[in-house]
């Protein structure tokens, strides 16, 4: 039988905030103004709220002098007329009570109800930021980024967002403003007394102080081990088949165990820190009722205050550390919040993909001649290509092969403009590619890709993805073309069968013939192959050879292939190797050259046989 794995108390020995005590101190200025800039980002998306924000501020005020007013009312009852035996008013006096608690009521209720309704606007406009920015980035920051983390920035940090704004900003206001109320009206009962009570505030304020100040470095280590911990899960439940296949299912239960530990480890000491002040509070409140009882009663003696200011003043004690408490517990769940969004604002702040170029201009049609003049790229200071030189003339098509890393796929990001060149020019019918707009080239190209990603929606709208308006007539028409018809055909909802990202239910190359089909009805000018027919079974793999020269027939296409026997017709290959191109030509013409290529050729002919 398998044990859970549950950590003792003290397991927990360790507090991790040690490991961000020396990165505190280094960027103690950075982070103060970064936590500031990210409240008043916040604000920015509450703003847009005005008027119900006044509302909501119209209703706070109003249950603070609410709340003020019943104890007042209490101690003038006692005053007036319990220690004076006189009841004749006493019956209006609990009228005016009940309409004081009815009022109190009726504010909370309509300042909540107004609050949640701001607090959603707020977190669907950033959450829509998010999403938009997330489609703004360029190729190279999802290259670097976990999926599951990203996901975890747009669902568990705007929730933490969302939970904040709808408990905290009510109750930092009315905390405010209850506190302010209650020093004025103890003050104008008791000055003397209000300074007694007023002397357990420092010790209040060093406590909370000690508290969060590990408190807040620690939710942000908490909110980080829960991106990372979501981007392993995302990416092990991804990874599934090659978890099984490799039994691999003990190492990944072991580092999950691990990610799971240290989101355990950070969340254990948050919560214990945050734990701290409610007990704080409540030990600090029943010292300052000991005074005002003990002061109070000597005061009452001596005749300088009455029986009625002691119960006030001890009512007005409670309201006055209350607030103090919500202040310090909603200050943690503020730490928490603020840590979300600045991971949030993060990705909004992020370079977007480079803006088109002031004089870039849109195309809409092309004949399809590409060139490249020496043109050279690096990633990150890495040199990728060096001196890329070769033409394609419209409808012709450039096989690209060669080892894992050089450069084939490079290439392919360049003339899409998912990456800009560093030197040299790249041309399209004569005009640089930075002076095309991003989404006019886009629109003239499309891509079949060794991957054949397929979104969770119907196998219609998934070959319509390639042109939004194109008729189910015309979608039929597309997967013909692409020899998808006879098996979507046979399915029991037909081209209404809904996929998931996975494909499930179709194979791997009916997956690939309905991304053929969806490139085919996009009737592109410029096509993309990278790899479409690996690891397909030989009849499918017929079929998708059929279906791919019906949509390379006059368009320019590019090929990225590993398999030599497949571009044999190309017109032209280019061998390359660490970024530069070693050979070029015709299939016919590398084999008589007894290349690089020949070489390469002769070795999968071994391996074939």
């Amino acid at each position: 039988m398998q044990t859970r794995h549950v950590k003792t108390p003290f397991q927990y020995d360790r507090i991790p905030i040690d490991e961000l005590r020396n990165k505190q101190e280094e960027n103690k200025t950075d982070r103060a103004r970064n936590t500031a800039g990210t409240v008043k980002r916040i604000w920015s998306y509450l703003a847009r709220e005005k008027g119900m924000l006044l509302l909501v501020i119209l209703m706070v005020v109003l249950s603070s002098a609410m709340s003020l007013a019943g104890p007042f009312m209490v101690g003038m009852a006692i005053d007036d007329f319990i220690v004076t035996q006189e009841p004749s008013g006493l019956g209006m006096l609990l009228i005016w009570l009940l309409v004081i608690y009815v009022l109190h009521s009726l504010a909370v209720f309509f300042q909540n109800y107004w609050m949640i309704g701001i607090a959603q606007n707020t977190v669907y406009s950033l959450r829509e930021d998010l999403f938009r920015q997330f489609h703004r980035l360029p190729i190279a920051f999802f290259d670097k980024r976990q999926h599951g983390e990203l996901m975890s920035r747009i669902t568990n940090d705007i929730d933490n967002i969302n939970n904040t704004l709808n408990q905290s900003v009510i109750q930092i206001f009315t905390s405010i403003l209850t506190l302010t109320g209650t020093v004025v009206v103890m003050l104008v009962l008791s000055p003397l007394l209000t300074l007694i009570t007023m002397g357990i505030v420092p010790v209040m304020f060093m406590a909370i102080r000690w508290i969060t100040h590990r408190t807040g470095p620690l939710y942000k280590l908490q909110q980080q081990h829960l991106g990372n911990l979501n981007g392993y899960v995302e990416e092990t439940v991804s990874g599934q088949h090659v978890i099984k296949t490799f039994s691999q299912e003990k190492r990944v239960i072991s580092e999950f165990r691990e990610h799971n530990a240290n989101l355990q480890h950070a969340g254990f000491w948050a919560q214990t820190f945050a734990g701290f002040i409610p007990k704080v509070m409540n030990m600090l409140n029943f010292l300052s009722f000991g005074l005002i009882g003990l002061a109070g009663g000597i005061l009452a003696i001596q005749g300088v205050i009455t029986v009625g200011v002691i119960v006030i003043f001890t009512e007005y004690a409670r309201q006055f550390t209350r607030p103090l408490n919500e202040l310090s517990n909603q200050f943690n769940i503020l730490l928490s919040a603020v840590a979300g969004a600045e991971r949030v604002f993060n990705i909004i702040d992020q370079e977007q993909e480079e803006t088109d170029e002031k004089d870039a201009r849109a195309i809409t049609t092309t004949d399809g001649r590409v060139d490249f003049n020496s043109v050279s790229f690096a990633y990150e200071n890495t040199p990728i290509l060096k001196n890329i030189n070769f033409t394609t003339e419209p409808g012709q098509t450039v096989a690209f092969v060669g080892h894992t890393g050089a450069g084939k796929t490079t290439i392919i990001n360049l003339i899409s403009r998912f990456y800009n060149y560093d030197s040299g020019s790249i041309t399209l019918d004569g005009i640089d590619l930075k002076s095309i707009t991003r989404d006019s080239l886009r629109k003239q190209m499309a891509f079949v890709l060794q991957d054949a990603f397929l979104f969770h929606a119907t196998i219609k709208e998934n070959i319509r993805y390639g042109r939004l308006d194109a008729t189910d007539e015309e979608v039929v028409e597309a997967a013909k073309n692409a020899n998808a018809h006879s098996f979507i055909d046979r399915l029991p909802s037909g081209y209404n069968t809904v996929l998931d990202q996975e494909g499930s239910g179709i194979s791997q190359g009916q997956k690939q013939l309905i991304t053929i089909a969806r490139a085919i009805l996009a009737d592109p000018s410029i096509l993309v192959l990278d790899e479409a027919t690996s690891n397909i079974d030989t009849v499918t793999e017929l079929q998708i050879q059929d279906a791919l020269k019906r949509l390379m027939q006059g368009r320019t296409s590019f090929v990225i292939a590993h398999r030599l026997n497949t571009i044999q017709e190309a017109d032209n290959i280019i061998m390359l190797e660490n970024g530069e191109i070693i050979e070029q030509g015709s299939h016919e013409s590398l084999i008589h050259q007894h290349g690089k290529y020949y070489n390469l050729y002769k070795e999968q002919l071994k391996k074939r046989a």
